[in-house]
């Protein structure tokens, strides 16, 4: 009878362990603080550690983003991209061997997660015409 207590109190012992080191962070944020980069929203990505970046286009209609430079720290990055106008938009990041756009919508948002590596890329809206009307801008990739 004591080598099965014995044994339960082992095993209970060692799940309790086994949860607490799964836990993880609560506050869903990153590890490190948010770079002090005034020219884009950066937030720590639950669970895979990444970074997300907000970007809009202009509400109005214009051809343009709220945002012409963007900051992220190397590896999982993810644009949250939002349009409210009723204009078509979407984002292309491309550079470094990377060429991926999100999906095109209007009046809504989605978002484009890449796996990057240090160096610098453009974004721009892949609708014909509206890069060249200004829908532009650089991501630097520490």
């Amino acid at each position: 009878m004591t080598r099965r207590l014995l044994l339960l109190v082992l095993t209970v012992f060692a799940l309790v362990v086994g949860l607490a080191a799964c836990g993880g962070d609560d506050d869903g944020g990153a590890d490190e603080p948010a770079a002090e980069d005034t020219t884009a929203d950066t937030t720590g990505g639950g669970g895979g550690g990444g970074t997300t970046l907000e970007l809009a286009a202009d509400p109005s209609g214009a051809l343009a983003f709220d945002k012409t430079t963007l900051e992220a720290p190397a590896g999982e990055v993810t644009i949250e991209f939002t349009n409210d106008s009723g204009k078509s938009h979407n984002v292309e990041v491309e550079g470094n061997g990377v060429e991926e756009v999100s999906d095109t919508i209007s009046e809504g948002s989605t978002s484009l997660t890449l796996t990057l590596e240090p160096g610098e890329y453009e974004f721009y809206c892949a609708i014909p015409g509206h890069k060249e009307g200004g829908m532009e801008g650089t991501l630097t990739v520490d």
